[in-house]
């Protein structure tokens, strides 16, 4: 079997820190530099889709409905949330790490099928917590998966979208009747009872890494 060799990197501001994008023939992976394991593969995206599609499927009806994607990843959960919204829709996606942009712009946008094309895509570089008190009431859907779950892997910093503080301002930034997504790797019974304090109505989804019901089981959470 062919191996994965490195093909770009990325730092991460503030922190010091890289991201790794590796491929193997067809088959992507972006990795922390001198960490263990990988952050996401273009081989499992099911969840990704999941977070897009449970989350739009409530606002798809509304003329001109605006979500916003904290976190592009490789693009899937944008691609899935294009494809549920209406062609009036706009799709905001927040991005930290400028190089995560250029990479789905090149090489690796094809895995997603070019969602940075779709002319209802809008990227915004920076720190999705600063977009999100920026914007109250802009939102009719947030997915948030910038992260490996409610906690700081990649960056400390992002514990802070995940605090109360966070959430409520996650929750202004929705218009009325608006859902948030938030996507993890696992199970986190006490961000479900932080969702609940700031006064949302919280459902559990489990879903798969792969599809149809295959690999990792991962954890979505919708909260209105």
């Amino acid at each position: 079997m062919a191996k994965f060799e490195e093909i770009g990197t990325a730092s991460i501001p503030g922190q010091g820190s890289a991201l790794r994008l590796l491929q193997r023939n067809d088959e992507f992976s972006i990795r922390i530099a001198g960490k263990a394991g990988e952050l996401m593969n273009t081989r499992l995206h099911g969840s990704e889709d999941a977070l897009a599609e449970l989350a739009c499927q409530r606002v798809a009806d509304r003329p001109g409905a605006r979500v916003l994607v904290g976190g592009l990843g490789m693009g899937f959960t944008l691609a899935a949330a294009l494809k549920a919204l209406g062609e009036d829709a706009e799709v905001v996606v927040a991005e930290l790490v400028p190089g995560v942009v250029e990479w789905n712009r090149g090489p690796l946008g094809e895995a997603a099928g070019r969602p940075l094309d779709d002319p209802r895509t809008r990227v915004s570089l920076g720190d999705v917590g600063d977009l999100l008190r920026r914007e109250p009431g802009g939102f009719d859907a947030i997915m948030l998966d910038v992260d490996n779950g409610p906690e700081g892997l990649t960056r400390r910093e992002n514990d802070w979208l995940y605090s109360p503080r966070g959430l409520a301002a996650a929750q202004q930034a929705l218009r009325p009747d608006g859902v948030l997504a938030v996507w993890s790797a696992g199970q986190d019974p006490a961000f479900t009872e932080r969702l609940r304090r700031v006064g949302l109505l919280v459902e559990e989804v489990t879903v798969r890494a792969h599809r149809p019901g295959k690999g990792a089981k991962h954890r979505i959470w919708l909260a209105s």
